[in-house]
């Protein structure tokens, strides 16, 4: 059975047609799905989950409870180290989500890094990520660093420094290299 793990920027709260209907693709094939808890595009794509009906979900999350099961389904709670926080803390569920799940499907808003984060997490392991990108309404499939690396190079600086300043980048994103790329143009 393949397992997808969806997971997207807390920003996103709303999904439009072109999710909806990749969702109900996943519904008609019976895929297996691990989301997060978190607000925003795990909470509205477990909203259109349960309106849909569906009930081969599982929500990861960590501490004493999830903080969204909109459709009740069965949860794992993911043990974590006790001195983690904030950004830490949370990503050690979607750190195990994607080791459990064969490919990922994230909702993007072109800044968050936790959604990056899951992206380099899934192709780190030679899984295939559909992304949607929110500000072009567009979806992308990676299936290997290099390929993510070409939509993540289109962000503007200022949003590739905040990025690198909460995850581990590939080396060719650095702001020195990027420098350097650019001197030798």
């Amino acid at each position: 059975m393949t397992t997808v793990f969806l997971s997207g920027s807390r920003k996103i709260s709303r999904i439009g047609n072109e999710v909806r209907s990749r969702l109900e693709n996943m519904v008609q094939k019976g895929l297996t799905i691990v989301t997060g808890d978190a607000n925003g595009a795990d909470r509205a794509m477990q909203s259109y989950l349960h309106e849909l009906g569906y009930s081969d979900v599982t929500v990861y999350f960590v501490g004493d409870a999830p903080r969204n099961n909109v459709g009740n389904w069965p949860i794992r709670n993911v043990i974590v180290d006790a001195k983690l926080q904030g950004r830490d803390f949370y990503a050690q569920k979607d750190r195990e989500m994607a080791r459990v799940a064969d490919l990922g499907f994230v909702l993007w808003d072109g800044k968050s890094s936790g959604s990056v984060q899951n992206m380099l997490w899934l192709v780190a392991q030679k899984k295939t990520v559909v992304v949607y990108y929110a500000p072009e309404k567009q979806f992308y499939n990676f299936r290997n660093e290099n390929e993510l690396i070409g939509l993540l190079s289109n962000c503007d600086d200022e949003i590739l420094d905040d990025l690198g300043r909460k995850v581990a980048l590939p080396d060719r994103l650095k702001k020195a290299n990027r420098t350097q790329q650019a001197f030798n143009l």
